[in-house]
């Protein structure tokens, strides 16, 4: 297992760092948002302006790190996302804020990309699956601690945004005094959604589905969890045990994934998340609220998990030279599901209320995993020889060093 992660320290650890920060900020801009007195629909802009970058990043993030190198765009990105925190204390004004979302996420989608075609480089059939579990519970890990450490300040000073920018600064260090040799230039930077699909069908479609049915419960988890009757303290609950979930079940779903069929895998899991989001629709009411607290552990478990076995999947077919693109798509896939999840579950819930967005989580998946269980019976898996034929052999001329493979919320 040592041997395994080792080359993978550096960037591990910087992820864990820059998702720590990451995690607190975005919980910080609605909180502060809404103390400088901004309206509901404007921070509902901000929310959808930080994906127009995150989008604008996946289009041209590629050619980035084609021209700059890996090391080198994740200090340039990450200097950019280390600055914008400030900007936020220092001119506080929607519009100014909203064109600040846009740049953070173009950022992000950046890092996100270096960090995933990283990994993916110098991972091979065999062990993708658990470095991809290991990467997304140092994800949710971070996330969790960078939420709780808004406990060390009010929000409505400077404080917060320091610790963002100091978090995002530091993650720097890791990799640059990192002894690895980056990986080896791209040689392409094109994004097709098209071929992407023809690579893995089942790969691009369920990044989709993670950021369609995933993304409402992000957006509108709390607010159903208080619709339930919970109180502040039971929605914080509500929303770590999913992230808990999700994150212990990431290494045994990722080992399992390493020794089968991985669209076995995301059927089963796509099973798992229509009877959690069901269990959550059936458990309203204040006798039902531990009920809806397993449910939710159960949510996160298998639809938190079920991104890492669709990007490890659609790399099984991908080559080496086009995992930074693979990456790039499969994030702006997730991108175009996280912006249309939201919207549309929250106009059903308006007419039946906030179950719906569970309701239609189900639904999502019910549809996936029939589309799933249709390419299991059409196309044959890649076997386990297969994948020791397929699996990535480093050049001598790059990096053996650490390399990641995806996101966030």
């Amino acid at each position: 297992m040592n041997r395994t992660f080792a080359p993978f320290y550096s960037l591990l650890m910087a992820t864990a760092i820059l998702l720590t920060g990451n995690g607190l900020f975005g919980t910080l801009i609605p909180l502060r948002a809404g103390i400088e007195g901004f309206t509901t629909g404007v921070i509902g802009l901000l929310g959808s302006a930080y994906f127009i970058g995150f989008l604008a990043g996946c289009v041209f993030g590629p050619h980035v790190v084609r021209r700059a190198g890996h090391i080198r765009s994740f200090a340039a990105l990450a200097g950019i996302a280390s600055v914008l925190p400030l900007i936020h204390e220092l001119v506080i004004d929607p519009w100014v804020w909203a064109v600040l979302r846009v740049a953070h996420g173009f950022a992000f989608a950046g890092l996100y990309m270096v960090i995933e075609s990283w990994l993916n480089e110098r991972a091979t059939n065999e062990t993708r699956g658990r470095l991809f579990s290991v990467y997304l519970i140092i994800n949710f890990s971070s996330i969790t601690l960078g939420q709780f450490m808004l406990n060390l300040a009010d929000p409505a000073h400077f404080t917060l945004f320091a610790i963002v920018s100091m978090l995002t600064s530091l993650a720097l260090v890791p990799i640059s005094l990192s002894t690895t040799v980056q990986p080896a230039p791209l040689a392409s930077t094109d994004i097709f959604i098209l071929k992407l699909y023809k690579i893995s069908p089942v790969g691009m479609m369920g990044s989709f589905v993670v950021g369609l049915a995933n993304a409402p419960f992000w957006t509108l988890g709390p607010v159903f969890a208080k619709d339930s009757g919970l109180d502040l303290f039971g929605v914080s609950v509500f929303m770590t045990a999913a992230i808990i979930g999700g994150a212990l079940a990431q290494w045994p779903i990722g080992r399992i994934s390493d020794k089968t069929d991985r669209r076995r895998v995301i059927l089963a899991l796509c099973i798992g998340s229509i009877g959690a989001e069901l269990a959550m629709v059936a458990a309203r009411g204040a006798e039902a609220h531990n009920f809806m607290l397993l449910a939710g552990f159960l949510f996160g478990v298998t639809s938190l998990t079920l991104y890492s076995v669709c990007v490890a999947h659609t790399n099984d077919h991908a080559s080496r030279e086009s995992f930074v693109s693979v990456s790039g798509g499969l994030l702006l896939v997730y991108a175009l599901g996280a912006i249309v999840g939201p919207s549309a579950a929250s106009f059903g819930a308006g007419f039946y209320g906030m179950s719906f967005i569970f309701i239609f989580g189900a639904g999502v998946h019910v549809l996936f995993g029939l589309f799933t269980l249709y390419r299991i019976s059409m196309s044959p898996a890649v076997s386990l020889h297969e994948k020791m034929d397929f699996a990535v052999v480093p050049d001598p001329a790059s990096d053996p060093s650490s390399e990641l493979d995806p996101r966030a919320q």
